[in-house]
């Protein structure tokens, strides 16, 4: 064998020799890559949120519709008990106002009456105590009798009585002597929700409200139960309350009571739910979403509704053990209500599920096992 021939042996061994430990670090590294679990990156695991099955009652979610409006009990109407031109006006409607605010001006001819009856009045009782004095005067001069002392008293009592039902309408209206008219007042501090009157407008004594205050740090939501759902609605069910306007609040409240009769245009029973609005977001008038839970008297595991993977047609879960045993789970659902999922398989009670970024780990240790 020539020394080229030599040579090129040489070289196709090393080759090989090189091509068969290339091949054997490729399946070591290939074994150890299908072995290697999936962990947690330490900057990722401080964006996940985990948390545990709870068991509890069943509910069933029951969606309705209905209404906010005004707490009857505390609604008042105004209504004028004298007629006239009204001057001037100074709130508008949606205003809140407070107790004893000053929010028209109403000119009367009845109050020209009463402070002309005031004048004559006090010049009466002016007069009367002169007649009195003299005859007390007579009386201790044993010309007057007794009689004729009791008399006189008597007339003046009677004048100041009159005067002080004179002065008493005139303060009940809330007179001004400067002006010349009467100062409409609000009666109660709350919002004005209905106003029928404006500068020169004639009004008569105990026709239509001139408007209506009403107190809205509490309301009713009526909702509307329609005859399929009037079975399955009860006093003291809990609702969950949303409206379009503040569309990421939940209103709490109860079903605290239920019409017996058929509303005669929508055809629905009532259902009322009183509820605190101290800030005032929920106006009279707004329509609302309600969604009233019916217990099914039975347990079953819950989940936030968020914590669930949909991917081909089932549902799953990521179950967190520790930062490399992380696994995704499959799950039977028995029902949904208002944000909670309930399962009638595949979790148990003390196990742990992550509920933030979970579709991005879901994704990964689907890749992961790909």
């Amino acid at each position: 064998m020539n020394n080229i021939s030599l040579k090129n042996t040489i070289i196709s061994c090393l080759l090989a020799i090189l091509l068969l430990k290339s091949c054997g670090n490729s399946e070591q590294n290939s074994t150890i890559t299908e072995n290697k679990p999936y962990c947690l990156d330490e900057n990722f695991k401080s964006k996940i949120e985990t948390t545990s099955p709870v068991k509890q009652i069943v509910t069933e979610s029951i969606p309705l519709t209905g209404a906010v409006e005004p707490n009857p009990d505390k609604v008042i109407h105004f209504v004028s008990l004298v007629g006239g031109i009204i001057s001037n006006t100074y709130f508008s409607l949606g205003d809140k106002v407070t107790k004893g605010q000053v929010l028209a001006e109403l000119k009367s001819s009845q109050l020209l009456e009463l402070q002309s009856q005031s004048k004559t009045i006090d010049a009466q009782i002016k007069v009367t105590e002169k007649k009195v004095q003299s005859v007390q005067s007579m009386f201790d001069d044993g010309v007057a009798s007794q009689k004729d002392l009791m008399e006189a008293e008597s007339g003046l009592t009677i004048l100041k009585v009159e005067r002080e039902k004179i002065l008493s309408t005139l303060s009940l209206f809330s007179a001004s002597s400067e002006k010349g008219v009467f100062l409409i007042k609000s009666p109660a501090t709350g919002i004005v929700t209905a106003k029928s009157i404006a500068a020169g407008q004639q009004i008569s004594a105990e026709g239509e409200p001139l408007f209506t205050i009403s107190d809205l740090n509490e309301v009713w939501v009526l909702v509307n139960v329609y005859a399929t759902n009037v079975k399955n609605i009860q006093p003291g069910m809990e609702v969950n309350i949303k409206t379009l306007s503040y569309p990421d609040e939940l209103f709490k409240g109860k079903i605290a009571a239920i019409s017996q009769v058929l509303d005669a245009d929508a055809k629905v029973m009532k259902a009322r739910v009183v509820l605190q609005n101290t800030d005032l977001k929920l106006k009279p008038g707004m329509l609302v979403d309600v969604n009233a839970l019916k217990e099914l008297k039975t347990e079953a595991l819950s989940i936030p509704t968020t914590a669930m993977v949909f991917d081909n047609n089932q549902n799953y879960v990521v179950v967190y053990k520790n930062d490399c045993e992380i696994e995704v789970r499959q799950v039977e659902i028995l029902t949904k209500s208002n944000g909670t999922t309930f399962l009638s398989s595949g979790l148990s009670e003390n196990e742990k599920i992550i509920t933030k970024n979970h579709l991005l780990i879901y994704e990964q240790i689907k890749n992961f096992n790909n």
